[in-house]
């Protein structure tokens, strides 16, 4: 596998395709570095598990619970699903979900956002973090 990425960022390099999910193909063998961790991102997929529980992750799958995630790496915060009901604390923090800013979001959303209406308390594992951030960056259109 190759890795990719920069500290606290991430780039993703290579033709990519698209496979009949919606993922970039090539990066499903990518890793993504986030801070000094090297995300991979089939084990993102089995933490991601817990994700669907409120996410849909595809480029034309539903949002439910909480938003579709397909193309949230590098993606604008609060503007991606023009349906979705984002949260006014969360419209405010505008800018882009970087790789850092990912991450502090997986560790405590309600830490990073206060006034968000993700229930969820966060993954206090960075390793984990760094993995479901590299499975998500290999849903994404090409930018």
């Amino acid at each position: 596998m190759r890795r990719i990425g920069v500290t606290l960022g991430l780039m993703l390099v290579g033709a990519c395709q698209q496979s009949g999910d919606g993922r970039d193909a090539a990066a499903v063998e990518r890793r993504v570095v986030v801070g000094t961790l090297t995300g991979d991102p089939v084990a993102g997929a089995r933490v991601f598990v817990q994700c669907k529980a409120c996410h849909t992750i595809g480029a034309d799958a539903p949002d439910t619970d909480g938003p579709n995630l397909y193309d949230v790496v590098d993606g604008p915060v609060a503007q991606r699903r023009p349906r979705f009901a984002y949260t006014a604390a969360l419209q405010a923090m505008g800018g882009r979900w970087d790789a850092a800013r990912l991450d502090a979001w997986l560790r405590a959303p309600q830490g990073l956002v206060p006034g968000t209406t993700m229930r969820f308390a966060g993954l206090s594992d960075a390793q984990q973090r760094a993995d479901v951030i590299a499975y998500l960056a290999t849903y994404r259109r090409d930018r």
